[in-house]
């Protein structure tokens, strides 16, 4: 899964464990939990590097 690797991944030290950052509608939320979207219109990289390596 991406999130792993998505920016809006955010740890919530109170509750240990990981989270989505974004502000989903319900409507998003449920297409989300129901792998309605096969990529996330939400998804950010969190590689600060990938549009370097992308220009070499």
């Amino acid at each position: 899964m991406l999130c792993d690797h998505c920016a809006n991944y955010e740890y919530d030290e109170d509750d240990e464990a990981w989270y989505c950052g974004v502000n989903m509608d319900e409507d998003d939320y449920y297409r989300f939990l129901t792998g309605g979207n096969k990529n996330c219109p939400f998804y950010r990289s969190d590689d600060e590097y990938e549009v370097v390596r992308h220009q070499m």
